[in-house]
């Protein structure tokens, strides 16, 4: 892995205090009376070559937060600094020159990629847009493309429905890589595939960053999946990240309940290494209509009436290993069976 002396490298990408609140509209003059809190105030630094996994349950906010980053949406507040650079307000002529640095791997490849079009053209259309090189230069660099994600260089005349699931992935990774970016937003990239494709594709992207000196974030549902490939995992939980840490910490040592309820699901083969399943009670709140205090507290078996009152921020604990933070007012107290 890349990424263990990041700590000491100026970050790449620095995001501070983050919101993304998406109104909703209703009554008959369509007022925005309700905000949906899809991002509810983020802050995390990647490292050049470093990997950051982002992991939490489906409509926690981690895709908004991705869209955030790469600017397809443009946040309500805070800052998004890329090498420095203020990123969050710039307009679509200024973002530009920047899409070349930042680039997004999508979850489903069928969606992200026009069938209309050959590989050759999909993987060619960043190359025209920025203006790079000629016709035979671009067809050049899509043959090299295509053989760095394995694929043979016939795909070029192809069309995406020809190809397999994890091979239309490789297409988009393809796409993603054209521009030489420094940082990729992987959002949910294996979560559509096969499980005996997964691991094809997440050695793919390690290879590839190790070639390349990418940067990602890698944003996903599932702990397993993100441990094999980041440096830094970072947990979010309704519109907030209440733990963070060095990937192995966090799975030899998570301190938020919530973290341990999601490491308590991944299967263990071996029934003597496995840890009590935390289940927790009720579903996900609605980012429309938080709960006060800590957002975890209505699910949380630690809960006492300080959580609903006062929302804990993340922190380092006595209990923490190194490089941990977690956010929640009971670090080290036992989760009651």
């Amino acid at each position: 892995m890349s990424g263990h002396n990041a700590g000491q490298q100026t970050p790449l990408l620095e995001v501070r205090d983050l919101k993304m609140h998406f109104p909703v509209r209703d009554g008959i003059f369509m007022r925005a009376s309700r905000f949906n809190r899809a991002v509810d105030g983020v802050s995390f630094s990647i490292a050049p070559g470093e990997t950051l996994g982002l992991v939490g349950e489906s409509g926690c906010g981690k895709s908004t937060l991705g869209r955030c980053i790469t600017r397809l949406y443009k946040p309500s507040a805070g800052q998004i600094l890329f090498q420095g650079q203020d990123i969050s307000r710039l307009s679509a002529r200024e973002l530009k020159p920047l899409r070349r640095d930042i680039q997004m791997i999508f979850q489903d490849p069928m969606e992200s990629l026009n069938s209309r079009h050959t590989v050759g053209d999909i993987l060619e259309e960043p190359l025209i847009v920025q203006k790079l090189g000629d016709g035979p230069a671009r067809r050049q660099r899509v043959a090299q493309l295509l053989d760095l994600v394995g694929l043979p260089a016939r795909s070029a005349t192809r069309y995406p429905f020809e190809f397999s699931g994890g091979q239309r992935q490789r297409i988009g990774i393809a796409r993603s890589i054209a521009l030489n970016p420094k940082l990729i937003v992987c959002d949910e990239p294996v979560s559509a595939l096969d499980v005996s494709i997964q691991s094809q594709i997440l050695n793919l992207l390690i290879d590839l960053q190790q070639e390349l000196k990418l940067s990602y974030l890698f944003i996903a549902h599932d702990l397993a999946v993100v441990k094999h490939i980041s440096d830094r995992i970072a947990i979010m939980y309704l519109g907030k990240i209440v733990e963070t840490g060095p990937g192995e910490s966090i799975y030899r040592n998570p301190q938020h309940p919530y973290t341990q309820s999601l490491i308590s699901a991944i299967p263990v083969p071996d029934p003597h290494h496995r840890s009590q399943r935390v289940v927790l009670s009720g579903d996900v709140p609605s980012p429309i209509n938080p709960p006060s205090g800590c957002s975890f507290h209505t699910r949380c078996p630690r809960a006492t009436a300080l959580c609903s009152e006062l929302a804990p921020v993340l922190a380092v604990h006595d209990s923490c290993d190194q490089g941990v933070t977690a956010a929640c007012h009971h670090i080290g107290a036992q989760t009651p069976a």
